[in-house]
């Protein structure tokens, strides 16, 4: 074997049609080259390091992404060259993102670029996000002071976990609609087909297809982050580094309702931009793992259903189950903000233990606990009633 190779094994998992797994390892040699294949992210940033920009360079997501995520490389890979951490960390988000949507964010960079260059937008000034334009200033007071007492005194808290507050000003919710009704008329005259939010709403639009993204990105990073970070932080609240931005539609001739679900966020928000309609509540039923998602609800302590008003966001864990209601007239638009943390989604694929956040998981450690203080208990009493020698 010359120099410049070394033998490398490679164990391969394959699943024969009746379920069957099977691993099979090859032996070969290769050029040598730098694997971190076995390298996991840090738990705690490195405050100290100070990461590098990526924004000259064409990447899978936001530049801004991996500035944010840098901090948690592994020693080994924070010295190495900017290919090899864009490698390693576009590999690790890849890894986190659902089969369907890996495929879509590789192809999404060519259709993007499609609708940008063809599109006209209608209000060019949503495209920068000016806080005074956007938001109420009860909200701009609180996220300026930044800390829990200001943003506890916007925010109220109906149900363990859901978060209401004023947010945007009419104003913009009405510039917002317009925008997504001249992108509607846009896809309808050139018969552009356009990708839905989801497998769940056939209306709608994604609002980071057609350039929203930069604005959306600030959204998050500077406005719902220092939110999350105080409210959410058992969910990576404070590692929030991607999102996924859309409206959706209800009412006649759109979608009426919507089924029992969990988001791909770890944390979401979720604002109506307006016009008359009647009915669409939220019913929220208590937050659940992936282990626990099918579990029944806590009536006592989990039902809680919330009446949308325009301009007024709610904050909650994207495994926060809920669902909406038919609105049965008129005609509603929400915009949805999906934040996800790439840093929690690693860290938690190594979770063995309950999760904090889980209802069930909850009741499940309660449960283990009073069963390890009744076995130490019945120990203890054992222990004083045998006869002494």
């Amino acid at each position: 074997m010359s120099s410049d190779q070394q033998e490398t094994t490679t164990t391969t998992t394959t699943v024969d049609g009746s379920g069957t797994t099977t691993m099979r390892a090859t032996t070969a040699a290769t050029t040598t080259t730098t694997t971190f294949s076995s390298q996991r992210l840090r738990i705690n940033p490195n405050n100290e390091h100070r990461p590098e920009s990526y924004e000259d360079l064409k990447l899978d997501f936001p530049s801004a992404v991996y500035s944010s995520l840098e901090k948690y490389l592994p020693q080994q890979i924070l010295v190495s060259t900017r290919d090899d951490k864009v490698k390693f960390m576009t590999d690790i988000m890849l890894r986190h993102l659902p089969h369907g949507e890996r495929s879509r964010a590789q192809r999404h960079s060519v259709y993007r670029q499609k609708i940008i260059t063809n599109y006209q937008p209608l209000h060019k000034e949503l495209y920068t996000l000016a806080p005074m334009q956007c938001f109420v200033p009860s909200f701009i007071k609180a996220i300026n002071e930044s800390s829990e007492k200001s943003f506890r005194s916007i925010i109220s808290e109906p149900s363990p976990g859901v978060f209401v507050f004023d947010m945007l000003q009419p104003s913009f919710c009405e510039m917002m609609l317009a925008e997504v009704e001249n992108f509607e008329k846009w896809v309808g005259e050139t018969k552009f087909r356009i990708m839905r939010p989801n497998t769940m709403n056939k209306y709608g639009a994604v609002l980071d297809d057609f350039g929203l993204d930069s604005m959306l990105d600030k959204l998050m990073e500077s406005f719902i982050r220092p939110m999350t970070k105080v409210f959410f932080s058992d969910v990576g609240g404070a590692t929030l580094d991607s999102h996924h931005g859309f409206v959706v539609e209800y009412g006649k001739d759109r979608d009426l309702d919507l089924g029992f679900h969990v988001d791909d966020s770890e944390v979401t928000l979720n604002v109506c931009l307006g016009n008359q309609f009647v009915g669409g509540e939220l019913f929220f039923r208590g937050t659940r793992c992936e282990r626990h998602v099918n579990t029944t609800t806590k009536p006592d302590q989990e039902i809680y259903d919330y009446s949308h008003v325009p301009g007024q966001a709610v904050l909650h864990r994207g495994r926060h189950r809920h669902g909406a209601r038919a609105t049965t007239s008129g005609h509603r638009v929400n915009m949805l903000l999906w934040c996800r943390s790439s840093v929690f989604r690693e860290l938690k694929s190594h979770q063995k233990e309950f999760s904090s956040w889980c209802g069930e998981c909850f009741c499940e450690k309660k449960e283990e606990k009073g069963r390890a203080l009744d076995a130490l208990r019945k120990k203890l009493v054992k222990a004083v009633s045998a006869p002494q020698a």
